[in-house]
């Protein structure tokens, strides 16, 4: 079964989605729609598909499914439109920035019968990935605390940080999802603190650049997060899981993975710039596990309810920054 795709948004992430479906052998790029020509038509040289308006792709029989790369505040009107078209849709995290449009969004899922995957990639990290296969294994004993470690080598552009709904709506949630990926359990409090530390035009925004965020889970499990946008030794990507009977870690990866001794002592090559190089076989692997899903009519995953609990302990983590307390999902979800 070949899954003939179309790409909706032609920016940054749309870039990497293109490469990870034209790199699959069982997946072909047919079109690619951007509210900009130019990005549209440089894919469209690049990969060998058609240019197309999100109209003609809508109504397109030589389509199967979409992958969402366009605005966050386009996200779940493009679901909803393509779920009712009766296209299997792909959507970059998240499904929108406030819960009761995602709930609104979740509901025509369902009833249009639609098949959504959500894009958090770092699930399907092969490091990563063996770290949770390693807690499935029992290598660790029962999982008690994850450290979870994400920090970006610079900050983003303020024209991003007023769209990007947050630290916690853009980048914890990552960590967010990894932590209820990790713990096998769902966090229920969640306590954050949250500083400008890297750019004060940030803060003038309203937005942070430095959090730190504790969530716990009914049975007392803990995740702690860490994010900045600020590592001058490059893109930090470290999650460590501490169990009952040892420790199972993933360290960052670099593109060369290799060490000098000399007489000045030991040193390695620097880590890679962003998530573009760092999480090339990511990409590729949950494109894989989503073409795979739609061969076997099985629901991928990370899906939609997974966006939502993700969102919903951004917003718990909001309200603990504004609050100064530890809290409960309950009162977020």
């Amino acid at each position: 079964m070949t899954v003939r795709f179309a790409l909706l948004g032609a920016g940054r992430i749309g870039k990497v989605h293109a490469k990870a479906v034209t790199g699959n052998a069982d997946a072909r790029l047919v079109a690619v729609a951007d509210a900009f020509p130019a990005a549209a038509q440089a894919i469209a040289d690049a990969y060998g598909c058609a240019v197309r308006t999100i109209d003609e792709i809508e109504k397109s029989k030589d389509i199967d499914a979409v992958v969402i790369c366009t605005p966050t505040d386009t996200h779940a009107d493009l679901i909803e439109r393509f779920c009712r078209a009766k296209k299997a849709v792909f959507c970059e995290k998240p499904i929108d920035l406030s819960l009761a449009r995602v709930k609104q969004c979740l509901a025509v899922v369902k009833e249009t019968k639609g098949t959504l995957m959500v894009g958090f990639n770092r699930r399907f990290d092969p490091h990563f990935a063996a770290v949770r296969q390693a807690i499935d294994d029992g290598a660790i004993g029962k999982v008690e605390m994850a450290t979870i470690t994400s920090r970006d080598p610079g900050a983003p552009p303020a024209d991003y940080i007023k769209r990007s709904g947050g630290i916690f709506r853009d980048m914890t949630i990552h960590d967010f999802d990894m932590a209820r990926f990790l713990l096998g359990e769902e966090p229920e409090t969640v306590m954050a603190s949250a500083s400008v530390l890297v750019d004060k035009a940030i803060g003038r925004l309203g937005d942070f650049d430095s959090v730190s965020v504790i969530l716990t889970t009914k049975s007392g499990r803990q995740a702690v997060i860490s994010n900045s946008r600020r590592a001058t030794y490059g893109y930090d990507q470290r999650i460590e899981v501490h169990g009952s009977e040892g420790l199972v870690s993933a360290e960052n990866q670099r593109p060369v993975s290799i060490e000098v001794a000399g007489a000045k002592g030991y040193t390695r090559p620097p880590l890679h710039d962003f998530f573009m190089t760092r999480y090339t076989d990511a990409y590729a692997a949950e494109i894989a596990h989503f073409i795979a899903a739609l061969a076997s009519k099985k629901k991928p995953k990370p899906s939609g309810d997974d966006g939502m609990a993700a969102l919903a302990l951004a917003e718990a983590a909001l309200k603990s920054v504004a609050e100064g307390r530890a809290v409960k999902v309950a009162e977020i979800a």
